[in-house]
């Protein structure tokens, strides 16, 4: 959905002196694109893996100095743009959940399809772990974490064998704990919804980075930094990411005056206007050609008026 991300953004990014954010640098593919479509636009690009910095800003070099690279949690862009002196920007892209390159690198331990460490941190030098979730969270703590952030319906019949598991030996590679989901699961519950153990890791990646909390704090900041007329794009793979995109942007698009009033003062206003009708989903063209694609949902806003003071 790329080239959908460049369209909605591009009114607000085809003029001389245009700041845009990349909230999600990865591999720095979304941010080529963005350099490449517009040539009068700085970028501001930020991640919290620092290989994916490296790697990305290897790619990214023959922009030069129109590409800023930072190491730092999409949360932290108010601070961010404040350190390089940028007051309000005109574009901000958000490419969520977990990037291909740490799915496809075994060491990482974020995908079930090879055996790796059970890691799971986007910034490995901090946090925990997935193997120390697993291994110290009481067995009501993981029933929740799978059940809300995997949306898995075997959490209690998951964490039962995942407990008695670990009492024998604690968990530290992704294998086992594949081999312990496949053999908790009923027939009925392995034969729908691809590998038994997708749900899970899921659910166990969202808890190890923080992600719905993080990503609660940044859609507001990220809607704030923009300047009047700029325009924001989010692309979610989770519908609780899409759930908290989706209300910020609906609170931000509805007046805020109390009911009643004959004529709506500027003050009460909608700061924002809707770009997409609700979520835009990938086409089947995309789906074939990437199946990660798969679960896509894109959200698009556009800044209207500043906050009222």
């Amino acid at each position: 959905m790329l080239q959908r991300c460049l369209d909605l953004l591009a009114p607000a990014l085809e003029r001389p002196g245009s700041v845009v954010v990349d909230c999600t640098l990865g591999l720095g593919g979304h941010s080529e694109a963005l350099l490449t479509r517009f040539p009068e636009a700085r970028l501001v690009a930020l991640d919290r893996d620092k290989e994916a910095l490296r790697l990305s800003g290897e790619r990214l070099a023959p922009f030069g100095e129109r590409a800023t690279l930072v190491h730092a949690v999409y949360d932290e862009l108010p601070d961010v743009l404040e350190r390089l002196g940028i007051a309000r920007v005109q574009g901000v892209l958000f490419d969520l959940g977990v990037s291909s390159m740490q799915l496809d690198e075994a060491g990482r331990g974020f995908a079930y399809a090879q055996d790796a460490p059970l890691d799971m941190r986007m910034d490995q030098t901090t946090g925990i772990s997935a193997a120390e979730v697993l291994n110290t969270y009481p067995a009501g703590d993981l029933v929740r974490i799978l059940f809300a952030y995997g949306e898995e319906k075997q959490a209690k019949r998951i964490v039962s064998a995942i407990v008695r598991e670990r009492e024998k030996e604690p968990f530290s590679n992704s294998a086992r704990l594949v081999e312990l989901i496949r053999d908790s699961l009923p027939q009925a519950a392995k034969r729908t919804g691809g590998n038994p153990a997708k749900r899970t890791f899921q659910a166990l990646r969202i808890e190890v980075n923080g992600e719905l909390a993080v990503l609660e704090r940044a859609v507001p900041a990220a809607v704030k930094t923009l300047a009047v007329g700029g325009r924001i794009a989010v692309l979610s793979y989770h519908s609780l990411e899409d759930r908290l995109v989706k209300q910020v942007f609906a609170a931000g698009a509805a007046t805020t005056a109390p009911p009643g009033l004959p004529v709506v003062p500027e003050r009460y206003q909608p700061r924002l206007k809707l770009l997409t009708r609700g979520a835009e989903l990938p086409t089947e063209e995309e789906v074939a050609e990437n199946r990660r694609a798969a679960p896509a949902r894109l959200r698009g806003a556009q800044r209207i008026r500043e906050e009222a003071e």
